[in-house]
Parts: structure tokens; C-alpha cells; sequence
């Protein structure tokens, strides 16, 4: 079970496959008092301490005389004390990696793969701030914590965006549906779905984003992965070449020929599935992990039998049949016993593992990765 047993309240009291089968990337779903289980507010101090971190993406966007403007950050304090009283926003990506209790947040939305949850990002904004109507192309759930928007959706989003905007807003947003969202109010939106928030008092958005990566995205990655797997036999040879009285010219038994050696590039699902384990688990460019402070063995196994295990906020872990992932690694533990691999793909699954007196081969490698800073003992 997560750590956080799913409320029902989350989607309105529909099943996670109710909500899959009849609102999934099909149509908006306004969901009242969805969420308001949490042991404290992310305030606006607390979101600045964030945004002055050069480990944590944050941005800041305003409109002022007609006109947009983005800064990102790491901000200083004097930047952020220098704000006006309306008609800004502040962001910060990734506040799951920071605060226990957004992860549980996240994770409520498990009933989708691990492959596609992204992140929780959360926006503050005073009287009137708002990022303009734009779209997304994801899935969103947008949560309302503390304070009042007013959100507007569309399903016209072909007007296009404005040109010399830092940021992407629509150029025409004629608005079909339109709601105030109070604390613990939350909103679905499908891909590409068109919508406009603005904050009426001062108040926070819990923004779930889920990845869909473009085809251009993965193929490049894709191509990435197999230059470092593949290994090709044979050279280019023409034993058999003639004079040329255009050396220039790119002849057609040489294209022939590399034709048929790049033939020889080919993969199969189990490359993929390979693929999808590294790619999908890597953590992404600003994140780092503290490995400066790891226990020693025996008091991290005496902990973790006292306590049991926990993966870092930041930890990605996947598997594939008896393969498995974590944070863009392939963990090499050829003689797993049947039990040790069925307690990692609940270490995967569940992000944590119970108290217990583990086997030595799978206590050495829970071992290794906390020095990694990827797991650690449960807090107490």
C-alpha cells in the first residue's frame, strides 16, 4: 500500500478507473473539496526559500502596462521583498523533491504509471496574478490551497500564441466554462485543453503534471541510448571498385552499401523496455543528491530493521520483468532470491519497505544505493 491510502474524495468520488475511463485526456472535471489533507501550508515564506535555491527551477512571471515579463530564478530576498502587491506570480518545480507531505501528494495520483507522473509544481500569487490563457501539453490537475482563482477553460486553443511574449499566452482566449476555486477545489484539464486562472485573494496552485514526451524527444534519446548498446560487426570494403571520373559524386553502390550497414541498427522490446528503465528514472538536470552523510553498515541495518526503508523524495525506481532501475541506473543484483526481488519491486511500487531483518545480499545493496544518497532509513 503507499504510504498514504488514496481518498476517494480526490476525483470526486469516482474510481481511479471511473475517472480514467470517463474524464483521461477526454474532458475537463471540476472536483469540489478534493483534497484538504494536509499538516501544513506551503505559505508564500516558505515558497520564497525555495525559489532562493540555485537547486530548485523557479520562475517569476508579471504583467504590468499591458505587457509580460519572466525572470527565473534562484531569487535573492531582496529581489522577492521588492514585489509589488498584485499581479504576479511566483513558481517553484519539483516541491515533491523538497517536502514530505507534497510527495504523499503525488502519489495519491499512483494509480497512473510512475512512467508518466512528473511533478507537483506550486504557484503563489496575490489579487490578480496569473501566467495568462495558455495550454498545456499534458495532463494537469490544478489544486487550489488557501485563497480564492477565478479559472476559465476553452476548447479552442487554435488562436496561437502571442509572438513576443516570454512566456506562452494565447493571442484570443474565448473562455466556454468559467468557476471560482476555493482551498481543497481542484481542476482537471486534458492536453491542449485551453484555460486562464487568476487570483482573486492571495493563494496557492498544487499543479500535478504528468510527462508525455514528444516523438522528436524520444527518438533522440532513443538513439542516444543505443550508440552506447549496440556494437556492429564489419567495416566498409569495395574490393571490387572502379575508376571514377567523378569522385564527387556520391555513387549509388556506396549508398547501397551503407544502406545495408545502418540495416544492421535494429532493437526489440527487450531494448525498449531497457530503454524505458534508464530514460524514465533519470533524474533531471538540476537534481542532485546528498551523499555526503551515510550511516555506517551496521547502524544503517540496524536501522532499517528497527524502522525499514524509505527511497529519497528525489528517487526514481522502475522494473521490467528482472530488471531493474533506479535514478537512470540499471542495479546489477544477478542473484536476487525470489524474496529480494519481490521486496524491491515493493521498494519500487510503494517507495518504502517495512521494519524487517533483511537477507545480507539485499541489505549490502539497499547498502550501496544509501550512499548513493538514493534510500534511507525510515524516520522515526
Amino acid at each position: 500500500m503507499p504510504k498514504t491510502p488514496f481518498d476517494t474524495a480526490l476525483l470526486g468520488k469516482l474510481t481511479p478507473e471511473q475517472f480514467l475511463a470517463e474524464y483521461w485526456q477526454k474532458k475537463p472535471l471540476l472536483i469540489r473539496q478534493a483534497w484538504t489533507n494536509f499538516p501544513e501550508l506551503i505559505d508564500f515564506a516558505r515558497l520564497a526559500e525555495f525559489a532562493q535555491r540555485d537547486d530548485v527551477e523557479s520562475r517569476l512571471i508579471e504583467f504590468n502596462h499591458g505587457r509580460w515579463k519572466l525572470e527565473n530564478g534562484p531569487f535573492s530576498q531582496h529581489r522577492l521583498n521588492r514585489l509589488p502587491e498584485t499581479d504576479w506570480t511566483i513558481l517553484v518545480q519539483n516541491v515533491n523533491h523538497l517536502v514530505p507531505h507534497i510527495a504523499d501528494f503525488l502519489y495519491q495520483f499512483n494509480f497512473l504509471p510512475y512512467t508518466r507522473l512528473d511533478d507537483v509544481m506550486i504557484s503563489y500569487a496575490p489579487p490578480g496574478g496569473t501566467v495568462g490563457p495558455h495550454y498545456d501539453s499534458y495532463d494537469v490537475f490544478l489544486l487550489q490551497v488557501g485563497g480564492q482563482k477565478r479559472w476559465q477553460i476553452s476548447s479552442d486553443d487554435a488562436s496561437g500564441f502571442i509572438e513576443d511574449a516570454p512566456i506562452r499566452v494565447l493571442k484570443d482566449f474565448n473562455p466556454e466554462q468559467e468557476w471560482v476555486l476555493e482551498h481543497g477545489d481542484m481542476l482537471y484539464l486534458p492536453p491542449k485543453y485551453a484555460h486562464y486562472g487568476v487570483a482573486l485573494t492571495p493563494g496557492m496552485t498544487y499543479s500535478v503534471g504528468f510527462r508525455a514526451p514528444k516523438t522528436q524527444e524520444i527518438a533522440t534519446k532513443f538513439l542516444e541510448f543505443l550508440q552506447d548498446e549496440i556494437c556492429l560487426e564489419g567495416m566498409y570494403s569495395d574490393p571490387d571498385a572502379k575508376a571514377s571520373r567523378t569522385p564527387a559524386k556520391i555513387d549509388d553502390a556506396f549508398v547501397t552499401q551503407i544502406g545495408q550497414m545502418l540495416q544492421q541498427v535494429k532493437w526489440d522490446e527487450q531494448t525498449v523496455r531497457q530503454f524505458i528503465g534508464r530514460y524514465f528514472s533519470e533524474p533531471k538536470p538540476h537534481v542532485f543528491f546528498d551523499h555526503s552523510r551515510p550511516l555506517e553498515f551496521d547502524d544503517f541495518a540496524e536501522a532499517i530493521a528497527e524502522r525499514g526503508v524509505e527511497l529519497d523524495l528525489k528517487s526514481q525506481m522502475l522494473y521490467s520483468e528482472q530488471t531493474l532501475f533506479i535514478n537512470g541506473e540499471e542495479v546489477e543484483f544477478d542473484d536476487a532470491s525470489p524474496t529480494d526481488w519481490a521486496l524491491l519491486q515493493q521498494l519500487a511500487n510503494e517507495r518504502c519497505l517495512p521494519a524487517a531483518e533483511y537477507s545480507d545480499p539485499l541489505c549490502d545493496l539497499l547498502y550501496i544505493y544509501h550512499e548513493y544518497g538514493y534510500l534511507h532509513p525510515r524516520a522515526e
